[in-house]
């Protein structure tokens, strides 16, 4: 079966030796699924999930008693105030882009700390020209860079003693950088240094890609507002959309009234039915999250034994599911997408190209035959197309089918598979 589905022999034998070699790994990464079920487990019971919370409403969405105990889940599993749990939500972004509206006005200050945030909030923020950008409305925009992949704690200090900052922005997960992903340790360091000099200003964290991936999230080492997308970690791979915000609860009620407007806030916004898959999605997520990231220390240990530059290492602790591989060429980093495609359960006939996608300012190639579109915990792969030609690979449900994608992957890279004998 290996080899009709087109992986070749030497990289058959070259993952029996890796995944013995990972074995030890796995089996931690399993005891932190475990730990984080238990979180799960104990925030359904507390708030006695019945099957009545399933159902949905429509319209305006009033008393929808099924989304209340959901965002109650939320903010207990995260230790919160208060949470805003919505199918209204687009994207990550779209939910990031909401607390900054929300929160931030004219004249106020709010700083990036972790260098450049993602590619899609340049045209938020302002960075790309937008008339519709924060910048636009007369919020200003600073950015500290990181050094070694750390914060820069003499800058940031130096800062907040100068002016009042009204909010500071920490982005997890790398985006399309080359560095490391921040670990929850120097979220709780810089956290504390911030709220010494200046106990005002707002903490946000945009914790794409990180969540159970650690036993503790930031809200438990002091952040006020943390943000996340559904059809990545928490969802699973059951929740077909939606964000989540999660933090004190005045800053929660400034976002929904702007998702929604001033003075509906939360009261608002009906569930339409999605409600049990996104209990099903955060039920089901610590394990899902285990998968990809056994998928991800897979593809590391696999890749670095080909010669290739891995970050995370396969023995690195991890921070987020995401894993990148630095090809340094152009045509093997498109290969290797294509090769994840191809070894997809939806689309997999389907070859991927770079183009030009709205939000990024270079080329992208996208690879994600994934049930819901866009789900970056199911198994994709995607990348920037500039040097030094770094993959981005993240997710996959189930371990077997991610360490099935990485192979044909990589057999597709190595033997130059084109698309007319893949269907053949």
């Amino acid at each position: 079966m290996y080899k009709e589905f087109k992986i070749k022999e030497e990289v058959i034998e070259l993952s029996k030796k890796v995944e013995n070699d990972l074995r030890p790994i796995f089996n931690k990464t399993e005891k932190i699924a475990e730990y984080n079920s238990l979180k799960v487990l104990m925030a359904f019971q507390k708030y006695n999930l019945s099957e009545m919370h399933f159902n949905g409403t429509t319209g305006y969405g009033y008393g929808d008693i099924g989304r209340d105990n959901i965002e109650r889940i939320f903010a207990d599993i995260f230790k919160a105030e208060d949470s805003l749990v919505r199918t209204q939500f687009i994207s990550g972004t779209h939910a990031l882009s909401t607390v900054l509206f929300g929160v931030l006005r004219p004249g106020d200050t709010f700083i990036s700390i972790s260098g450049k945030p993602y590619d899609t909030l340049d045209e938020v923020i302002g960075i790309e020209k937008n008339n519709s950008s924060l910048i636009s409305y007369g919020i200003k925009y600073e950015q500290i860079e990181l050094i070694n992949n750390d914060f820069d704690y003499d800058k940031i200090k130096q800062r907040l003693k100068q002016e009042n900052v009204k909010l500071i922005e920490i982005q997890r997960s790398r985006g399309y950088s080359l560095r490391k992903t921040i670990d929850i340790e120097k979220v709780e360091k810089v956290i504390k240094l911030i709220k010494d000099i200046s106990k005002e200003t707002i903490v946000m964290i945009d914790n794409c890609y990180c969540e159970f991936v650690g036993k503790k999230e930031p809200i438990e080492v002091g952040a006020d507002i943390v943000v996340g997308s559904l059809i990545k970690n928490l969802g699973g791979g059951i929740a077909p959309n939606g964000a989540y915000i999660v933090g004190r609860k005045d800053l929660v009620e400034l976002s929904a009234e702007r998702l929604t407007a001033p003075g509906l806030g939360k009261e608002v916004g009906p569930s339409l039915g999605i409600n049990k898959q996104i209990l099903q999605g955060l039920f089901f997520a610590p394990q899902v999250v285990s998968n990809a990231v056994k998928t991800a220390i897979f593809a590391s240990k696999m890749l670095e034994e080909l010669g290739y530059k891995v970050e995370p290492r396969y023995n690195n602790i991890r921070s987020d599911i995401v894993q990148t591989i630095e090809f340094g060429d152009k045509d093997k980093l498109i290969k290797f997408c294509q090769g994840i495609q191809s070894a997809s359960p939806v689309d997999s006939s389907s070859v991927p190209e770079p183009w030009d996608m709205p939000g990024y300012t270079d080329q992208v190639i996208m690879a994600a035959g994934a049930f819901t579109q866009g789900s970056s915990i199911e198994l994709s792969c995607d990348a920037p197309i500039r040097p030094p030609y770094t993959a981005f690979l993240q997710g996959g449900l189930t371990y077997e089918y991610g360490k099935l994608g990485v192979m044909k992957a990589i057999s597709m890279m190595q033997d130059n598979i084109t698309e007319d004998n893949l269907n053949e």
